[in-house]
């Protein structure tokens, strides 16, 4: 029964505090049409979900948050001093990642995160989604990129999204 109301219940939770949020606002109106559009657009769209979404530790996605935070303020630190110094000690460089995730959405967050971060922007996905074409501004050890990259963020999301 409850999955009937809300067949994606955290896509509601999201959908309805992004709008709370976005609207400046918890006046009673507000959090009531929030509500009704968190409940409406899951029941509407549910049909182009492939895959209902499981997830198996969702406090690690509070982790996760704040480490792509951190990352998000160090990268903007780093490549304001790559682009503000001398231009001919760049090494920008494309280079693929192997995915160990398998869930297409964790595949989603995962390429955004990379582009979200400054320096780096995810540019491809393999047709058999298993790699994952990046760009990085400046890459003196690709190896290292990637270690980080599977460490810091794909560890977690493989740890908390799962196929149901």
């Amino acid at each position: 029964m409850f999955t009937k109301i809300l067949p994606h219940p955290i896509l509601s939770l999201v959908l309805w505090l992004s709008w709370l949020l976005l609207n400046n606002s918890f006046d009673p109106g507000h959090i009531v049409l929030g509500l009704i559009l968190a409940i409406f657009i899951p029941w509407f769209t549910g049909r182009f979900w492939q895959e209902k979404v499981c997830l198996k530790n969702p406090l690690v996605l509070f982790k996760f948050f704040g480490v792509v935070m951190w990352d998000i303020l160090i990268a903007n630190i780093t490549v304001a001093k790559l682009i503000l110094g001398k231009n001919d000690k760049l090494q920008p460089a494309f280079f693929y990642i192997d995915l160990d995730v398998k869930h297409p959405l964790a595949i989603s967050i995962l390429a955004n995160t990379i582009s979200l971060t400054p320096g780096t922007v995810s540019c491809d996905l393999t047709a058999d989604r298993k790699r994952l074409l990046i760009h990085a501004l400046h890459a003196e050890d690709i190896d290292q990129i990637i270690a980080d990259i599977k460490q810091r963020y794909e560890a977690p999301l493989k740890e908390v999204f799962t196929i149901c």
